[in-house]
């Protein structure tokens, strides 16, 4: 649109170094202000890890600012064509988009971002007060987001401190069970775990915000910069 840009998928199919055929997935979001804006870029395939899938995009996102302020989409995906074997070294495997947070992922420093989602909250006002002080301890700032019967979690913040709000998530009772007895959180999926990129909005508290429709939703992650995570991860969870 006029204001949030564009979301296209690309589908590529190249070899890797033992010649095996990799069907490559690129989604991009251009967003309004491009090309003088880098786009969002993510990277998907059944035939590479997910530490794989992220390699790739990170050189793609490096090739992209040799690009800035100039059309790049189809000359990265000349680039992407001409080089991934080359980025691909480790030998070929599933790359799972519902991964665990320490299956293929990086230990660099920096702001990263976490995006969960939650099964349900029976003890919502327990719940929701126990994850604000979570976030507040740990300097982490994003939203708790509710949209009918979704439930998504989007964090920012220190890496060691997402890792640490990940244990604390897992480990501590933080709602009750059908028999309303403390239990611990078995329910929740990590959807996505990357460091934060340049396009990406910085977010300066930790709020819990309630959406009416689909639309309002999207409309969040878009002006975030994160149109292509909600475009990857949420429309599926309707299903």
């Amino acid at each position: 649109s006029e204001t949030h840009g564009i979301t296209f998928r690309i589908q590529i199919t190249m070899k890797d170094l033992l010649d095996t055929d990799v069907l490559l997935k690129l989604l991009f979001h251009l967003p309004v202000n491009y090309p003088s804006i880098l786009p969002d870029i993510s990277v998907n395939s059944d035939q590479l890890t997910r530490a794989q899938c992220m390699d790739v995009k990170d050189k793609l996102l490096e090739q992209a600012k040799k690009h800035l302020s100039e059309p790049m989409v189809h000359e990265l995906v000349l680039w992407v064509q001409q080089h991934l074997k080359y980025i691909i070294r480790q030998p070929t495997a599933v790359c799972s988009e519902k991964t665990t947070l320490s299956r293929g992922a990086s230990t660099e420093d920096g702001i990263w971002m976490l995006f969960l989602h939650l099964d349900h909250m029976r003890a919502k006002a327990k719940y929701v007060k126990t994850l604000e002080k979570w976030a507040s301890d740990l300097r982490l700032t994003g939203r708790l987001m509710f949209m009918g019967k979704i439930i998504l979690i989007l964090l920012q913040g220190d890496r060691s401190n997402i890792k640490e709000y990940l244990i604390l998530q897992k480990t501590s009772k933080v709602d009750v069970d059908s028999s309303r007895k403390k239990c611990k959180e078995k329910m929740i999926s990590v959807l996505c775990e990357t460091k934060i990129q340049p396009q990406h909005a910085r977010f300066q508290t930790f709020e819990v915000k309630d959406y009416s429709t689909m639309d309002e939703l999207q409309k969040e992650f878009e002006a975030a910069g994160l149109a292509t995570l909600f475009a990857e991860f949420v429309p599926s969870l309707l299903k």
